[in-house]
């Protein structure tokens, strides 16, 4: 079969190669020889021999016949092979086709595959598409409540920082404000949206505005918290003092987003430590006072004891009066004592030198020395032990004091035995001298591990084993070495248990040459005044009686105000000295009863234990003059010459000439009132504008010393001065003319001693505008009832 194919294909190769014509004459060549050959053959095969005829016939049918079928033949097979080739390249074609099928089914299979792939990664995408939806679904969900959550705490937190009364505040790296609380909306008269992005340059003034960016800028350059104090002011006016805190804050990753600011007002906090020191001002005024009080009765009873010791008396009388005289003496020197603790607490100690007679000083101390021994049956020694300058300059008072407590406390710790005291002197140029003083007792001693301590304020030595101790203030030593170090010396001390101890006091001071004293006498009047005293001190009475009817004048005592008031008459008397503090009235009260019953009156004088300086409250509540007391020749005098002498009090018949006093009622309103403005307003316009004004005037008031207290407590003058003038403005304004005088005072601090008077002028202003608003309603009804 397969060489058939092969004799085929030959076939059709020649065909193709020797073309159809050629080969059908070559093919029917072939066949007409064929077809002889097989007659011949099988002519013979029948026949047993050949003829001419058959080979002609065979040659002649084949050549007729051979050609057309060749032809046929060649045809066809040329047609086949036209088919064969076309479908050979059809063939071929499609092959190309099932290549490219192939191809394309193969990367259909990829496509396929790929696209099996996807699907399948679509699928997971989906799923975890799904998931990470759910996921963030959750996450939304956690974050919504997060935020729910955050908002609420950002709400709380915003209502915490708003309800705190300190500032809180944020300010960027530029200064620039990001935030802040209710407080500091309050303090700038700002919303929060309209603080935000402004600077302290926009807010506050400039002072403080200078203050805060500086400590803004030391926060940020030192990169460092801050604490600082500074006075702030509210929109209304009024001022408040801040504790501010700074410090700087970061983002999580640490960078520096600016600074929070922190307020707290202290404003009662300084108010107190005002008050505190208004306070201690007010203690010192009254130890003051108290000691003055104590110290005429005292300073009475040395001085009388000292002349009774002088004089005849026998010996159980003598003694009684040594221990009246001793007695006193301890006695102020204890209250030396507190008044020293009261000022030393301050550091305010001082010193007075003068020029001291060293030689009397020195017997002045032995003197009080003896008396102290004789009291307890010991015995006393000076000694001298060297030549003393005879004047020195120190304070003698502050020494005096000193000894006397070393003295004291010698005798009073020692049983047996005695004190000495030892004076000796050294030159150490012509100008200087060193004083030494030595107080030695024999008694109980101390302790050498005490003697570290008994300087110390407050420190007694403790004794166990004896019954004398120590019963004073434990302040005396200590004040002493102070006072001492003031005059650059010192004080030191040796003690031995039960041998006694020995002060040292040595002090370096200058030697003078003592000054002749010049004795200026006052002029004493030639008149002889009739005199009405109310006092209820019995020694005051004794001093001041004796000193007046030395100077020739007649006194009358009066110890209560009610007394005082039963026997005054205008005519029997040509002065009246009024104490203040009486038991049932003050001098005021009877100088105001005196004024309202009578037209004319002689000179009513104060006599008061404080100092005095300023005499206008005196003067306001119906005195004529003030004096302090104990009553001095110089002062009394002044007052009689320049309240009696200078107008002689006559009361003959010429008495009705002499024009009447204004009544107090009447002075009071002249001096409280501008009685010439409000005259002229009320018959201008009438009172009842005035009783509107008045109103007003109380409404504003309170607001005006708020503002004014706070600028006090900041010690604010600009504030001070603003204040009192708005004061005086609205003060004179209705008429008051004593607050308006003294707003005018406070005002001006070029006046002197303005910081010193401010307080006073301020307290007078608070206390005193509403008895002066009474006043005022009370002269528009008497003008109402005209």
């Amino acid at each position: 079969m397969k060489q058939i194919k092969v004799l085929a294909q030959f076939y059709v190769d020649l065909l193709v190669k020797l073309g159809l014509v050629r080969f059908s004459l070559l093919l029917a060549l072939a066949l007409v020889a064929l077809a002889v050959v097989v007659q011949v053959g099988v002519t013979l095969v029948l026949q047993g021999e050949v003829n001419d005829i058959d080979i002609v016939r065979s040659v002649f049918f084949g050549l007729l016949i051979t050609p057309w079928a060749v032809y046929f033949l060649s045809v066809v097979v040329d047609q086949l092979e036209d088919s064969r080739q076309r479908l050979s390249k059809l063939v071929t074609k499609l092959e190309e086709m099932r290549s490219r099928d192939m191809q394309l089914n193969n990367q259909l299979q990829e496509n396929i595959s790929q696209l099996n792939s996807e699907i399948e990664e679509r699928e997971k995408a989906e799923e975890g598409r799904q998931i990470a939806m759910q996921d963030l679904e959750n996450e939304v969900y956690q974050r919504e409540n997060a935020q729910l959550e955050l908002a609420e705490q950002s709400a709380l937190l915003k209502s915490f920082l708003d309800a705190s009364p300190d500032l809180i505040y944020y300010r960027n790296e530029k200064g620039r404000f990001s935030g802040c609380n209710r407080a500091m909306q309050e303090l700038t008269g700002k919303t929060e949206k309209e603080l935000v992005g402004l600077t302290p340059w926009d807010v506050y003034s400039e002072e403080v505005a200078s203050k805060i960016a500086e400590t803004d800028q030391q926060v940020f350059n030192q990169n460092v918290s801050l604490t600082y104090e500074q006075w702030l002011e509210y929109p209304d006016g009024h001022k408040a003092v801040f504790e501010l805190r700074k410090v700087p804050f970061y983002s999580r990753d640490g960078r520096r987003l600016g600074l929070m600011g922190f307020g707290r007002d202290i404003t009662e906090r300084k108010q107190y430590q005002d008050a505190q020191e208004k306070a201690s001002r007010d203690k010192t005024a009254f130890i003051s006072t108290i000691s003055h009080e104590l110290r005429t009765p005292l300073n009475g009873i040395v001085g009388l004891s000292r002349m009774l010791l002088d004089s005849d008396l026998n010996a159980e009388q003598r003694g009684y009066m040594r221990t009246v005289h001793v007695s006193a003496i301890t006695l102020g020197n204890i209250f030396n004592d507190i008044i020293d603790m009261d000022k030393s607490d301050r550091r305010r100690l001082e010193l007075l030198p003068k020029p001291l007679d060293l030689h009397e000083f020195v017997d002045e101390m032995e003197n009080i020395s003896n008396l102290m021994a004789e009291q307890k049956k010991l015995r006393f020694d000076l000694e001298r032990l060297s030549d003393l300058p005879k004047c020195i300059e120190v304070d003698s008072t502050r020494l005096r004091q000193v000894l006397w407590n070393l003295i004291s406390n010698a005798t009073k710790f020692t049983k047996d035995g005695g004190v000495v005291l030892s004076v000796s002197s050294e030159l150490v140029d012509n100008d200087q001298a060193e004083i030494i003083f030595e107080v030695e007792d024999s008694g109980i001693g101390m302790p050498h591990d005490e003697l570290d301590k008994i300087f110390a304020m407050y420190y007694q030595v403790k004794d166990e084993n004896d019954n004398l101790h120590a019963v004073g203030t434990g302040i005396g030593l200590a004040v002493s070495r102070q006072l001492v170090q003031m005059m650059g010396g010192d004080i030191t001390v040796m003690s031995d248990v039960g041998e006694g101890s020995t002060f040292t006091v040595t002090i370096r001071v200058p030697v003078v040459e003592m000054a002749a004293e010049e004795e200026t006498m006052p002029e004493i009047p030639q008149a002889s005044l009739s005199i009405l005293m109310v006092e209820d001190i019995e020694l005051n009475i004794t001093v001041a009686k004796a000193l007046l009817e030395s100077l020739g004048h007649e006194v009358t005592v009066a110890m209560r105000g009610d007394e005082a008031l039963a026997i005054f008459d205008p005519e029997a008397f040509d002065l009246v000295l009024l104490d203040i503090q009486l038991p049932d009235m003050t001098g005021f009260d009877i100088a105001q009863q005196l004024r309202e019953q009578y037209d004319y009156l002689p000179a009513l004088v104060a006599l008061t234990a404080n100092v005095i300086s300023d005499k206008s409250e005196y003067l306001a509540k119906g005195m004529d003059e003030a004096l302090s007391k104990p009553l001095s020749v110089k002062a009394i005098t002044d007052v009689i010459q320049n309240l009696v002498l200078t107008c002689p009090i006559d009361y003959d018949d010429e008495a009705d000439e002499i024009e009447p006093t204004v009544p107090q009622s009447d002075e009071i309103m002249n001096q409280l009132l501008d009685l010439e403005m409000l005259e002229s307003y009320v018959d201008i316009v009438g009172t009842k504008p005035i009783h509107e004004s008045i109103a007003m005037f109380e409404k504003m008031m309170p607001d005006y010393i708020a503002i004014l207290d706070s600028n006090m407590i900041a010690k604010d003058k600009d504030g001070i001065k603003f204040e009192a003038h708005k004061i005086k403005g609205a003060a004179g304004s209705i008429g008051l003319k004593h607050i308006q005088q003294v707003a005018q005072k406070a005002q001006s601090p070029e006046l002197p001693a303005w910081w010193e008077n401010i307080n006073d002028w301020v307290d007078e202003i608070k206390n005193g505008y509403k008895p002066d608003l009474q006043v005022l309603r009370n002269w528009l009804a008497q003008q109402e009832d005209r």
